[in-house]
């Protein structure tokens, strides 16, 4: 069992880097591209565009490296493992695309300032029409990757990627309305219309480096599983009932895509060392096998049913399970 569960975990890790990967090198021919075209035509937006993909470019490195990183097995030095690896680098990457708003905003506000005409605006809607079919596609893909595989790093670039999505759309109207206007309306300035799309990309952009930041560091402080895996693992332990007669202290967090469990488990005080170990390696691989990756803790304890309510232990009995158990061993309730 823990052969296929061990193997099932490196499939997992091969997932995250091969999708990684994919994001690494979509990033790279959409950041030449778009500083080519942005360049070329003289649009701030599209330029703004070229640094966003820059830092998602950045951002699926992190990631990369993060993932190939948080796979490594405990050691000495770490004995809870690398998960922690891929929070940091949601953060790093969270920050980087704050700091390139931030820059997009200063150049964008020079562009607005004194408005500049735009050269071949079509060439610019071109690429980003190229630019919204590639990221929604390697997107989708690690969303997809991310969430089977509980990775903060590639959801974190899967977020990227979308608001690259987003932001391509807002510069592809604004391309379009230079482009239109030039032959519907010749005399008329749209040249305004450029520096005010790159600033609504940084403002999403920001918003979303903010959003980014939370959720990684929430498991950097050890923050609880969502109260519906814990209800989840619950369950799992419940199914061993009546032998498993109680828990208790169930403490519970992650670090990257591992979970890390621990409880009290209350038993029937007569089982056999043996027995109980029994018992709790196939509760650990029960939870193990619905979370891939997950370190269970398990400490045995003897059940005394008459103080066995679901205040004090977490008892799975019923009252007259606990009538017919402490009847046995001669005690009352």
């Amino acid at each position: 069992m823990e052969a296929i569960m061990e193997d099932g975990v490196e499939k997992r890790d091969k997932r995250k880097r091969n999708v990684a990967l994919l994001s690494v090198f979509s990033n790279t021919s959409l950041v030449f591209l778009k500083i080519t075209i942005g360049m070329m035509i003289g649009s701030v937006s599209v330029i703004s565009e070229a640094i966003h993909s820059g830092m998602d470019l950045m951002a699926a490195v992190i990631a990369f490296f993060a993932v190939r990183t948080s796979a490594k097995p405990a050691d000495e030095d770490h004995p809870f493992g690398h998960g922690k690896i891929e929070n940091i680098s949601g953060i790093i990457e969270a920050l980087l695309i704050l700091l390139a708003a931030g820059w997009i905003i200063y150049e964008a506000a020079g562009k607005l300032m004194s408005p500049q005409p735009l050269s071949e605006p079509a060439w610019g809607v071109a690429v980003m029409l190229f630019s919204v079919a590639i990221n929604m596609l390697v997107s989708h893909r690690l969303f997809v990757v991310g969430e089977e595989t509980d990775s903060i790093a590639l959801k974190a670039d899967a977020w990227h990627l979308r608001a690259d999505v987003y932001t391509s759309l807002g510069v592809l109207i604004g391309l379009l309305i230079i482009l239109l206007g030039g032959y519907i309306s010749p005399g008329t300035n749209l040249q305004w219309v450029d520096p005010v799309a790159a600033i609504l990309v940084a403002l999403h952009i920001a918003r979303t480096s903010y959003h980014l930041i939370i959720e990684s560091a929430q498991d950097l402080i050890d923050l609880g599983l969502p109260d519906d895996e814990v209800e989840e693992i619950r369950g799992h332990i419940a199914a061993f009932a009546p032998t498993v007669r109680g828990v208790h202290r169930l403490r519970t967090r992650k670090a990257g895509g591992d979970r890390f469990v621990e409880f009290h488990l209350r038993v029937d005080a007569a089982m056999s060392v043996d027995e109980a170990h029994r018992i709790t390696d196939m509760i650990a691989c029960s939870i193990k096998q619905h979370y891939p990756g997950t370190t269970v803790t398990i400490h045995i304890e003897p059940c005394n049913c008459a103080r066995a309510t679901v205040g004090s232990c977490g008892c799975f009995l019923s009252d007259e399970s606990r009538q017919e158990i402490c009847s046995k061993a001669g005690r009352k309730i």
